[in-house]
């Protein structure tokens, strides 16, 4: 009669299992070897991915000579701003960007507070077509922008919301809604009601223990939310192009596509345009890192 150990021998081609830290036995012992083919494929993805956005900033300091020519190098002889200095003194740059930071900043806003209102109703309180109304919040994400484009802007010219600011503001909040109620509905029914609760023995109202106890324990749900508007918003191109008739109207994306001409393109100018415009969502991504790990641990109870 064969032991356990024995049949566990013959069935491993008669190796040993391996021992554990704390004493037992490990049935894998080779269960960490694809763990090298793993990192390797998650390397190469990598570096495919970043490739682009390094040759990005490479291009953006090389010289005009340099980018023009046939013999590319994964590092340039020498380093110039020339690129920055055309794209800074180019036409409309600085009423693009004045145009991008006031539509993407008050639709953010609006967006994160219309969301969070409308996502803590969902999760907190049961009314009539509930339901239906987050089925529809997830088909409204399957419809194309560009089978909207036609009927958005017959309705905007009967407003008179063509070349306004306040035009691509509302279709963009709108836009950013559905996916950001959606997300943080998800914070928030993990969110035990007995917090809530607790606040409002001790003397606040719904609302005070919504703003005291909620907000700060989804802080994180909030950055990665606003992050996915602000970079919807900021680089979006065909609805700005459409609406933004004027030149002195434009969004950053669409200013971009001005510099390609039927005279050429100057690709250094366009790369480091490429550089600034990408330049302040990295910097709002980084200040807004930082809240989503301090927001982890913001709403702690004492007990």
């Amino acid at each position: 009669m064969s032991t356990p150990a024995t049949t566990l021998r013959r069935l491993t081609g008669g190796s040993t299992p391996a021992t554990t830290p704390d004493g037992a036995q490990d049935l894998r012992p080779d269960r960490k070897k694809p763990t090298r083919w793993f990192n390797l494929g998650g390397l190469l993805v990598f570096v495919v991915m970043a490739f682009p956005v390094y040759w990005m900033l490479v291009s953006a300091f090389r010289p005009g000579r340099e980018i023009r020519s046939y013999d590319q190098t994964l590092w340039p002889s020498s380093f110039t701003l020339e690129g920055f200095q055309s794209a800074i003194n180019s036409n409309f740059f600085w009423t693009s960007v004045r145009t991008s930071l006031i539509v993407t900043t008050v639709t953010v806003v609006a967006a994160m507070l219309l969301a969070l209102l409308t996502a803590f109703a969902i999760g907190r309180f049961r009314f009539y077509g509930r339901k239906p109304l987050l089925i529809v919040l997830v088909l409204v994400q399957l419809l194309p922008p560009l089978a909207m484009l036609i009927p958005l802007y017959l309705q905007l010219n009967r407003m008179g919301g063509l070349n306004q600011y306040w035009a691509l503001i509302v279709v963009y909040t709108v836009s950013a809604l559905p996916f950001a109620v959606w997300m943080l509905r998800g914070f928030i029914i993990n969110i035990p009601r007995e917090l809530e609760e607790s606040a409002m023995v001790d003397g606040c109202t719904r609302m005070g223990a919504f703003w005291r106890v909620v907000f700060p324990l989804i802080g994180p749900g909030i950055a990665a939310t606003s992050v996915f508007s602000l970079v919807n918003t900021w680089n979006e191109y065909l609805l700005a192009y459409v609406v933004m008739q004027d030149n002195e109207r434009w969004t950053l994306p669409v200013w971009l596509m001005s510099m390609t001409t039927q005279r050429g393109t100057n690709f250094g100018s366009l790369m480091a345009a490429s550089v600034l415009i990408a330049l302040p969502v990295v910097i709002f991504f980084m200040i807004v890192q930082r809240k989503m790990a301090s927001g982890l641990t913001s709403g702690a109870v004492k007990g």
